[in-house]
């Protein structure tokens, strides 16, 4: 493989990495301060039990996050010096932003974790709450970035080069307000899911009304909420998400639903296999004027073909139609499984804790994660051969030092090494802790206006 394969490949599978403990980093604390906030009001020790084992594992996995986050940005640099020649100026404020989120985020962190007995409970509960709200701000700026580079604005092109520099107009480009909104929602409804099976398994694992069966029941109902309003969230953002991309990279709409024909009353492809060769698509099922509705709510609307743009600005089409089916097909379905929540909640409400359910909770722990992955492919390779959209080509910013094959090789050793160490502290803090039948002693919270201060 050439160099720039090997490094697009770096930083695909550091981008991977990453953005699963990204995630979990945002989310989970606010499954922490629920369960400490629920403790508070009602001095249940189960409570506290669960907020410090989410706290824990939030812990551990902020840490492995934070590893990752930085071994990334020094990527930026290192593997495509071009495009840091020309974003750093435009695009560096939400990364110094981000920066400082994060910063803000451990720091809050860090009072929370050794605030028990020294923070007053009302400030121990904030610092909980802030944890999770610092990690979202952290999340929303990265995409910013992201966004700009799908949606480039706050700067004229000349010669080569960016002039008359405008950063909040790059900050606030079109792409970021939904592609950011897609993203969060879509890390909501992955660590809620995969939270649901950690607790539906261990529950599986209890026979009895016990404490511990009892913890795990109190876990899935902090959790579900999370998870069926994301669920249901989604489509509706993923539609206002096609619909933009239509309006502003028509070719990557074209790619990742293998349109290859610009046609009225486009249909769209359920499955199939693209072949690029002769523009066609096998083994699927076409959803007649489907993709023109997607597109622009029209049935008759016009939808242009990868035809319509010269062959060396067409992104490939295999990855991203492949990813964009996994998304919707793994999004179709946990929809449907939060329908049927809601529908047992209101009219079954034995049907949650059944074992059936439960195992159905099981299977679909990394489906959120799976859908959260292509997602993100559809995204990077459907921008493709651009690094920055239309302006800037991705082989133009690479890195002119060889053996880029080497950096690959370090880097999947790096995540390798931290992916099992992090499954393994997790074993040993939060699951085996979980699952504990030692009872704890019976700690009713102070009252919120005791030791009023910090």
């Amino acid at each position: 493989m050439s160099d720039l394969v090997w490094a697009r490949s770096t930083m695909a599978l550091s981008l991977a990495f990453h953005i699963i403990f990204a995630s979990i980093s945002m989310v989970l604390p606010f499954y922490m301060a629920r369960a400490y906030a629920i403790y508070l009001k009602t001095g249940d020790p189960l409570h506290k039990r669960l907020t410090k084992a989410w706290a824990r594992g939030a812990a551990v996995l902020f840490a492995t996050g934070a590893v990752s986050g930085t071994a990334l940005s020094f990527q930026l640099g290192l593997l495509w010096p071009g495009f840091m020649r020309h974003a750093g100026p435009i695009i560096g404020m939400p990364f110094s932003l981000e920066g400082a989120a994060f910063f803000l985020e451990a720091i809050f962190f860090g009072l929370f974790i050794y605030g028990w007995d020294r923070l007053s409970p009302k400030w121990h509960l904030v610092s909980a709450v802030m944890v999770g709200v610092c990690g979202l701000a952290s999340g929303v700026l990265v995409v910013a970035a992201n966004g700009w580079m799908n949606s480039p604005a706050g700067f004229t092109w000349e010669n080569g080069a960016a002039t008359n520099i405008d950063p909040w107009a790059a900050m606030f480009n079109r792409a970021w307000p939904l592609q950011a909104l897609h993203m969060l929602v879509a890390a909501i409804q992955a660590t809620s899911f995969a939270v649901m099976g950690v607790h539906a398994w261990s529950r599986l694992s209890v026979r009895g009304a016990t404490d511990e069966a009892r913890l795990h029941e109190e876990a899935l109902r902090i959790v579900a909420p999370f998870a069926i309003v994301a669920s249901l969230l989604q489509p509706v953002v993923g539609d206002l998400s096609a619909k933009s991309v239509a309006e502003r990279q028509p070719e990557k709409l074209a790619a990742f639903e293998a349109h290859f024909k610009t046609e009225r009353g486009a249909g769209l492809w359920i499955g199939g296999i693209p072949d690029e060769e002769n523009e066609t698509v096998r083994f699927g099922v076409q959803i007649p004027k489907a993709l023109s509705i997607l597109a622009f709510a029209d049935p008759d609307a016009e939808v242009l073909g990868l035809e319509a743009f010269p062959q060396e600005n067409r992104p490939p089409v295999l990855i991203p139609h492949l990813s964009f089916q996994v998304m919707v097909g793994i999004g179709s379905l946990l929809f449907a499984v939060s329908g049927l929540w809601l529908y047992a909640r209101r009219f079954r409400p034995a049907w949650l804790l059944h074992p059936r359910f439960l195992q159905l909770l099981v299977v679909l722990t990394p489906l959120g994660f799976i859908a959260l992955e292509a997602g993100w492919f559809v995204t990077e390779v459907g921008r493709q051969p651009w690094i920055i959209y239309g302006i800037l080509r991705t082989k133009d910013a690479v890195t002119p030092v060889p053996g880029q094959w080497l950096t690959f090789a370090m880097v999947a050793l790096l995540y390798l090494f931290l992916g099992v160490m992090s499954a393994l502290v997790l074993w040993r803090l939060f699951v085996r802790e979980i699952r504990s039948t030692r009872a704890e002693r019976h700690e009713p919270p102070r009252a919120l206006a005791e030791e009023g201060a910090l």
